[in-house]
């Protein structure tokens, strides 16, 4: 119970010793933030290098121990006293008490206790199996689940693809072998990822509340960024009060059985972001707070007046290096990040090419990781790169309007963006950075268009995994409208509360479903873990599986890898999956071809289950000839080697 929070804590403890090399002047709430995301991607890639030549056993130790190094920095007089003043005056704002202070504490507070309620969800057993909360988490979550154990239970570094056996794990993984590692280090699989969910996402909390408030030098629009980000969505709220007023039930008996999403479904894509990234896509959890950090380091490069490439001291080139560094970890920890960056730091260096020693040392500093981390991930894999680009226009608004389509999505965030940069422009004081506050969102609004003209990866709808850094650079534009008008008089304070009412409204609902526990979806039955606990037991690590192309084998469970598992996934990752599916299901007709096809791909064990027996047809006679290694309920598996 208590392993998960002091490992993490410790983990955060090592990139808050970090964050001195990179910003000589933060909070101490915001190192302790963004240390926790450092931290965890350090450590996750050490565990990636080192498990490739000792395994993970051997691994999670090590890099545990490397990654706490940092903390040496602290028997450096100047940093050892950098701390303290940062801690005292943290200590100082906490002394005395006043309506602003119990604010601050109220929101902080609301937020940690909420992401505890909600990401309690994501994952939890009872007698009846293993069970998610997430609308959108029953594909999800048995994907993480079977590359965490892949590298627990499966032996699997380096890593190969879990669910196509014999290709190269080219998805981020670095995300699932942070929780594998902690495993390791004596935790279990479901409070490590909660723990670790809960941190990350507080660290976004903070780190998105400060690049806001930077970026527009407004606390106000610091605060409302988090509330727009986590409670993302559009106008399905009027969708929910029809519902509501076509049905006979009151309010609260209504709002304590929702049936469905207001921010996706069949008449929404956008979706709101805790419910369809942050609790689905656990390497957005983690992905995001970086890019968020180096994205405040670039802003703050492009905003210096002065003509710091001249002659750049040494700690400037110190943290320019190293914040490339961070960023160079993204292709294993969230590539899409990476793409952003890469567009953003480009015109960046058309904007002020008088800085380009700092362009190119960054650059530098992320090929260093980057490069290495790229080359591994391309080589050996099944992903297709072609299907990664093609045009499309509209993103995923169907037959829908296209004007309609994103008002409808997201509601009044692009007017409101309109008035945000009429507003920054306008005002006279700070005016040479209002101006490069708008040169600096050009990159995002060029992330908004290409996602709307072109496919950036198999699956349209994962075009979201851009838009959604177009909202990102939107949100100080966001604030900035609603702090105008919230500073003037009655009637436009009284609209920017509609205004922000109106944003958060449908999110909220989404994330209030979620995290109230209306929504209990069986994800595995007890044969499945039953089986799956056998399997470890009677099967070597390495050993390769014969299942249904489901999201839910209890394989998955197991570590083991599968010759092929859910189509849906290997799809979106841009595999070429039919050959092999095919094949699948002729094997398990049965028959001289099945013996040739078992032979052909070096098949060791078969599981015949309620899974197989439902998806296609399965000759349970052909498979009588093996012999039974384990059984649970109505589950079987044959050694076939």
């Amino acid at each position: 119970m208590f392993v998960s929070p002091l490992l993490i804590l410790l983990v955060a403890s090592s990139g808050f010793a970090l964050t001195y090399l990179i910003e000589r002047d933060e909070t101490f709430m915001w190192r302790a933030a963004a240390g926790t995301v450092i931290g965890s991607g350090v450590y996750g890639t050490l565990a990636f290098v080192v498990g490739c030549f000792a395994g993970l056993a051997a691994a999670s130790p090590i890099a545990f121990v490397a990654t706490l190094t940092p903390l040496l920095l602290f028997r450096q007089r100047g940093k050892l006293q950098h701390f303290r003043q940062d801690w005292l005056r943290a200590k100082n704002k906490m002394q005395g008490g006043s309506a602003t202070k119990a604010m601050r504490f109220a929101f902080y507070a609301f937020f940690f206790l909420f992401f505890c309620i909600f990401f309690s969800q994501a994952m939890y057993q009872t007698p009846q199996g293993i069970f998610t909360g997430g609308s959108n988490n029953l594909g999800d979550l048995p994907f993480h689940l079977g590359a965490i154990f892949s590298f627990t239970e499966g032996a699997n570094l380096p890593p190969m693809n879990p669910s196509f056996a014999g290709a190269k794990f080219s998805y981020p993984f670095i995300a699932d072998i942070v929780t594998a590692g902690f495993i390791k280090l004596g935790a279990d699989v479901r409070s490590a990822m909660v723990v670790q969910d809960i941190a990350w996402a507080f660290a976004l909390l903070i780190v998105l509340e400060r690049f806001v408030s930077k970026l527009t030098g407004d606390k106000f629009a610091g605060r409302v960024a988090p509330w727009l980000l986590f409670f993302s969505g559009g106008l399905g709220f009027l969708w929910f009060f029809q519902d509501y007023w076509s049905q006979g039930k009151g309010f609260f008996d209504f709002l304590g059985s929702l049936q469905k999403d207001y921010t996706i479904g069949k008449d929404f894509r956008w979706g709101n972001s805790l419910t369809t990234l942050f609790i689905t896509q656990r390497s957005f959890l983690l992905g995001m707070p970086l890019t968020i950090i180096v994205l405040q380091k670039l802003w703050e490069f492009f905003a210096e007046t002065e003509e710091a490439d001249t002659a750049m001291p040494r700690h400037r080139v110190t943290e320019t290096l190293l914040v490339g560094v961070l960023a160079g970890m993204l292709p294993l920890v969230h590539l899409h990040s990476l793409a952003v960056l890469f567009i953003v730091t480009a015109l960046l260096f058309v904007f002020d090419v008088k800085k380009w020693r700092t362009w190119i040392l960054f650059g530098v500093g992320v090929g260093l990781i980057a490069l290495p981390e790229l080359w591994w991930s391309v080589t050996g894999t099944a992903t297709r790169t072609s299907e990664f680009f093609a045009w499309w226009f509209g993103w995923d608004k169907g037959e829908s309007n296209l004007l309609w389509f994103w008002i409808k999505n997201t509601g009044l965030v692009i007017p409101l963006i309109a008035a945000g940069i009429y507003v920054a422009l306008s005002r006279r004081e700070n005016r040479p950075d209002r101006v490069k506050l708008a040169l600096f969102y050009i990159p995002f609004v060029i992330c908004f268009v290409v996602s709307n003209v072109a496919k950036l990866a198999p699956w349209e709808w994962d075009n979201i995994k851009v838009l959604i850094y177009w909202f990102i650079g939107s949100l100080p534009f966001i604030g900035i409208a609603l702090s105008w008008l919230w500073n003037q008089g009655r009637a436009l304070k009284a609209t920017a509360a509609v205004c922000f009412l109106t944003l958060i409204s449908s999110g909220l609902l989404d994330a209030y479903r979620t995290s109230s526990g209306q929504i209990k979806t069986k994800v595995f039955d007890n044969n499945a873990f039953g089986i799956a606990e056998q399997i470890k037991v009677k099967t070597a690590p390495n050993a390769l599986f014969l299942n249904a192309a489901t999201y839910n084998t209890a394989v998955a469970l197991s570590g083991r890898q599968s010759l092929m598992r859910y189509n849906g996934h290997l799809s979106s990752h841009g595999i070429d999956y039919q050959g092999r599916e095919k094949d699948v299901q002729t094997i398990y007709q049965g028959g001289p071809a099945a013996d040739d096809l078992l032979a052909k791909y070096n098949i060791d064990y078969v599981l015949v289950s309620q899974e197989e027996l439902g998806m296609m047809s399965v000759d349970e006679e052909y498979f009588m000839k093996f012999p039974i290694v384990a059984r649970s309920g109505n589950a079987i598996v044959y050694k076939v080697k």
